[in-house]
């Protein structure tokens, strides 16, 4: 018996359903498993494929999705340890580790450098947008309406 062969748009688009159940479920508790089953493969074989579409591995792509949330989590100023069970992990060692690998700051020095960032562009603002876009505009010229010191 041989096994049929599918179309390629077949295969991608179950391809993509594993992909965005994945982002519809980043937070929850799943696995290669639930992800395979999703797509209505093995996972080896799920693997093969998604690694060949997306050129990485489902669990890279799961964490990677993952640390995105949280970053945007931390952004907004939520506790790291809120963050980490907010996003789907387990351990905030586990978390921290791998949020470091990722952006190479941990959780903490992430949040704190977006604070300062954002108080910096609160304060000087037009050091923050490009050269040629601010000469374009003629924001860099003196104004006749600039209080002179």
């Amino acid at each position: 018996m041989t096994t049929p062969d599918y179309p390629r748009a077949y295969l991608y688009k179950r391809i993509v359903a594993a992909k965005l159940f994945m982002d519809s479920h980043f937070s929850d508790d799943i696995d290669l498993l639930n992800i395979a089953d999703e797509a209505c493969f093995s996972r080896f074989h799920f693997i093969r494929l998604f690694k060949a579409i997306y050129e990485r591995t489902p669990y890279q792509y799961l964490m990677s999705v993952r640390i995105e949330a949280a970053k945007k989590l931390l952004q907004q100023e939520h506790s790291v340890s809120d963050t980490c069970f907010s996003v789907g992990f387990d351990s905030l060692s586990s978390f921290s580790g791998l949020f470091k690998r990722y952006t190479r700051q941990s959780p903490t020095e992430y949040s704190h450098a977006y604070a300062a960032r954002q108080e910096q562009i609160r304060e000087i603002p037009l050091q923050f947008i490009p050269a040629c876009f601010a000469d374009q505009k003629s924001w860099t010229q003196k104004s006749n309406f600039e209080e002179v010191n």
